[in-house]
């Protein structure tokens, strides 16, 4: 019994001065760094979009405004502001037509748009945005001729109302859109970007009212602006909050990060003004608007950008795999 409580003392005793010997340097070391992944030669992992910005990001954007301009349009019309509601109808249609010609000329043929309607998946953003297309544009246009004619108003009105109901959706589904690629900042910004999409919209249509509607008639305008902006603040400090420096980098650098910083200031200054000049001021109105417009586009094109950076360089799509494999792994050690 002494010997082996001799040699179990012998073994503890050997142990412990190993780990000493390790705490300061002694000892066995290891011959080779710890292994840290790259990518062959730090070359791109995933494929890099090859979508143009002139296409995908005026897409983005003139499909958001289409949407938004509907329903600020089916508030307008249900109000009683003329004014306001024509306003809406016809940008919507504008919006929508610029917004199918960027999509068809990134498909490359105008055949494949209807070949996308041959089948509906529910579980594709792109069969579903589609045919959400599909069934907007009608009633879109319906409303809009009717306020330019002045014939059928109430048709245009029903038509109208309609194509409010739906643009909730047409301004937002392309966030699962892009969010469901293999983008890093696309895919990790998946919580936030439909929030973020929503409330951009939002202000491009409220800059759409507030250029082209009178002060007295543009009050949905400005509530609209005002909301929008601080949506898109709240939802880009989110999404920058939960991505951190490392993986949210490619937002705050390069030309994306000049992009949105340039958007964060004109959509707080267009919001900002049309509340404290807009109802007086017509040109001060106008201002408001066409700051509101152009934040919205800095904000598409600065996403876009951002996305196509995160693609180039490796790091950004080994680094959120890696943090989901630790979190998984401290889990299963907390419920083991």
């Amino acid at each position: 019994m002494s010997d082996v409580g001799s040699g179990d003392s012998s073994v503890a005793s050997r142990d412990a001065r190993t780990a000493s010997d390790r705490r300061h340097g002694r000892g066995e070391q290891m011959m080779v760094p710890k292994a840290k992944f790259e990518s062959y030669y730090g070359r791109p992992i995933i494929k890099r979009p090859t979508w143009q910005a002139r296409d995908v990001a005026a897409y983005l954007f003139l499909g958001g405004t289409a949407g938004a301009s509907s329903v600020l349009a089916a508030a307008a019309t249900l109000t009683g502001r003329r004014s306001l509601a024509r306003a809406g109808r016809v940008a919507a249609v504008a919006a929508l037509g610029g917004s199918l010609y960027a999509l068809i000329h990134d498909l490359g043929k105008p055949s494949r748009f209807p070949n996308m309607l041959r089948v509906f998946k529910p579980t594709s953003p792109m069969s579903v945005g589609s045919w959400l297309l599909a069934a907007y544009a009608p009633l879109a246009g319906t409303a809009a001729a009717s306020s330019l004619t002045g014939l059928l108003p109430g048709l245009g009105n029903a038509a109208g109302i309609g194509a409010g109901a739906m643009g909730g959706a047409v301004a937002t589904y392309t966030a699962p859109l892009i969010a469901d690629t293999a983008v890093p900042v696309w895919h990790e910004a998946h919580r936030e970007l439909p929030f973020l999409f929503a409330s951009s919209a939002a202000c491009s249509a409220a800059g759409v009212g507030l250029v082209f509607a009178p002060p007295s008639e543009a009050g949905p305008a400005r509530r609209l602006g005002l909301a929008g902006a601080i949506g898109d603040m709240a939802s880009t400090r989110a999404m920058h909050m939960r991505l951190g420096r490392d993986i949210g980098e490619p937002l705050r650098t390069g030309r994306a990060g000049m992009l949105l910083k340039t958007a964060a200031g004109l959509t707080a200054g267009g919001a900002l003004l049309s509340q404290a000049l807009g109802r007086r001021s017509r040109i001060a109105s106008t201002a408001a608007g066409l700051a509101l417009l152009a934040g919205s586009v800095c904000t598409r094109f600065g996403l876009f950008y951002a996305g196509v950076a995160s693609s180039d360089d490796p790091g950004y799509t080994v680094r959120p795999q890696r943090a989901r494999i630790s979190a998984g792994q401290r889990d299963n050690h907390r419920v083991s």
